[in-house]
């Protein structure tokens, strides 16, 4: 029996590739970690095991010989005796340290290597005696930096929302692109990407005239703090602790900066390894050939780069289909570009409706009404109401004959006309402790759908939950599975599931699993979205809304749906209302 499952293992991986670094080790180990830590993640359950016990490890690309006895060592005793040597090597204090804004592992280094400092403690005494000010490579801009990112590096630390970020960054955004100095302005980093979570705001924007950009950006309201401006960049901390930089280039390389700053490492490092094979370097600056005799020159004596004017052409450059944002990870994106398989991924204009949403019946703050009306206002053809069911009394669950009044209420309010949308009746029942569902089968067969949740008893096992789970999804009248994990981001951990042989349930069973869009959940992951849904398993991108603003989930949703190379045909809620209750009927029908 393993002793460690494959997200433990993976989790491992990049504690490793993070310990090596703070060490100094050759860059190219440490991303050998990080890359394995990906590719485990990126495999099911049952293909892990296999590939494990068949010692066929080495097969999935990222992960070596050496790479392979290490999982393997894990997966058969729980522990890796390299692992142990490595974290005996290292002071704790200095892997704290590394939550300290702006310090970074080669820092960190020279502080423990020339102050003997391996403590949060031990630095802030050492800046306050103005020794770190004094080593080489530091001066008293860093020793003051570095207390002021102890005093707030709790609350500095932590990762925002994408949804949060991205309200954040809009205005920034707008401000930058209307000064006339600026000719282009994007964001780029984690946000571009589309991540669940994000650590800091970047920006790239195109100006000759730099220093007035820079002179806004660093004035601008809700700044708390100017941490660097000079030159072509600047950093600030806002009021809600996000760090947000700004990196100022001419405009015929901004397209280069664009891609440099919205790339994920392992995205980027394979990038620049498909340029050196094609005798060109690419980097933020430009796509330039290899060094030799030659090649043509700048008047800074430099290489002069390939033109282009976006992304587009740089990819076209390389011989690459555009590869979107979000699929800027390093996994496999680039041989897709290649083959010309990438896919046509889903946008938030296809979605026609969505089935999980609340009213002020259960734990919403607006009625029934309401409700339609604003999915009328975002040009959605049906709006699916699943209130919670009895067994959730801390969301005001309803009772059957609750359900029965609200369901006679949607039914006559679509025979009203009031509204273009329909209004669909279902439920988000509670799957109870032992796998049985909130209401019995007769109430059940009075809805449109049915969507299924956990919402209790999350300290069961991994097995047990797993097995609740799936005895849920072979109930007939389940329509879809809600939020799979049970995580709450920057919140709560998910419960213990085997995400693998819930999806064979689900496909087995032909239920649907929902893409939770809410910020906080973004629940089923992106990173299992696309070997499910290539092998049939259907998606629903749904708000889980508690309010009408609640209804622009969706687009956190789409973004994650996007990252899990989702296509509009793989979304079932991209169909117009004719077809979703074709489908919706058919559901009920199964045996």
């Amino acid at each position: 029996m393993a002793l460690m499952t494959k997200n433990e293992i993976a989790d491992v991986l990049a504690e490793i590739g993070t310990l090596m670094e703070l060490k100094g080790e050759n860059p190219f180990k440490v991303r050998a970690y990080s890359a394995g830590a990906r590719a485990i993640e990126a495999l099911e359950r049952d293909e892990f095991e296999t590939l494990v016990a068949e010692g066929r490890l080495q097969s999935v690309k990222g992960i070596g010989e050496a790479l392979a006895a290490k999982i393997a060592e894990l997966h058969s005793t729980g522990r890796l005796e390299f692992l142990d040597k490595l974290k005996a090597s290292i002071e704790p204090g200095l892997v704290e340290m590394l939550t300290i804004p702006g310090l970074g592992p080669k820092k960190i280094a020279a502080l423990a290597r020339d102050l003997k400092v391996t403590s949060i403690g031990a630095l802030e005494e050492a800046c306050r005696e103005g020794r770190v000010a004094a080593l080489a490579g530091f001066g008293e801009k860093t020793q003051e930096k570095i207390l002021t990112g102890i005093r707030n590096r709790e609350a500095y630390s932590k990762r925002h929302l994408w949804w949060d970020a991205s309200e954040t960054a809009a205005p920034i955004l707008a401000g930058l692109r209307s000064l006339p100095q600026v000719s282009r302005a994007e964001t780029a980093g984690s946000l571009r990407r589309g991540l669940e979570t994000v650590g800091d705001l970047d920006f790239i924007v195109a100006a000759g005239d730099v220093e007035p950009v820079v002179r806004w950006f660093t004035g601008m309201a809700g700044v708390r703090e100017v941490t660097a401006s000079g030159g072509t960049k600047a950093s600030v901390r806002l009021e809600s602790g996000l760090q947000a930089d700004l990196r100022i280039v001419p405009s015929e390389q901004f397209a280069f900066a664009l891609h440099h700053f919205t790339g994920s490492k392992d995205h980027n490092v394979q990038m620049r390894q498909r340029s050196l094979d094609r005798g060109l370097s690419l980097s933020e600056w430009g796509l330039v050939p290899s060094a030799g005799e030659g090649t043509a020159r700048d008047k800074a004596g430099r290489n002069e780069s390939v033109p282009a004017g976006d992304e587009k052409a740089i990819f076209a450059a390389l011989g690459l289909a555009y590869i979107p944002p979000e699929l800027r990870e390093g996994l496999g994106e680039i041989e897709a570009a290649e083959k010309g398989e990438l896919p046509r991924l889903v946008e938030t204009g296809d979605l026609r409706g969505a089935f999980h949403n609340h009213t002020a019946e259960s734990d919403g703050g607006n009625t029934l009404a309401e409700m339609a009306g604003a999915a009328e206002a975002l040009g959605w053809e049906y709006l699916g109401i699943a209130d919670h069911s009895k067994s959730s009394r801390q969301a005001n669950g309803l009772t059957e004959e609750r359900l029965a009044r609200q369901v006679a209420e949607i039914r006559a309010l679509n025979a009203s006309g009031r509204f273009r949308t329909r209004v669909l009746a279902g439920t988000e029942c509670d799957i109870l402790p032992d796998g049985s569902l909130d209401f019995d089968d007769a109430v059940l067969a009075g809805l449109d759908y049915v969507v299924a949740s956990v919402h209790s008893s999350f300290s069961q096992d991994e097995a047990v939950m797993t097995a609740r789970i799936v005895r849920a999804l072979e109930n007939p009248r389940v329509t879809m599975l809600g939020h799979l994990s049970g995580r709450l981001l920057l919140r709560r951990e998910a419960y213990g599931v085997d995400a693998g042989r819930v999806i064979d349930a689900a496909i087995a069973n032909g239920v649907a699993i929902e893409l939770n869009a809410n910020p906080y959940r973004l629940d089923m992951d992106w990173r299992l979205w696309r070997k499910a849904a290539a092998r049939g398993l259907e998606c629903s991108i749904n708000p889980d809304a508690h309010d009408t603003a609640g209804l622009e989930f969706v687009r956190a949703g789409v973004n994650a749906a996007r990252k899990g190379w989702l296509t509009r045909e793989q979304v079932v809620n991209t169909q117009p209302l004719a077809k979703v209750e074709a489908w919706l009927a058919k559901k009920r029908g199964r045996k």
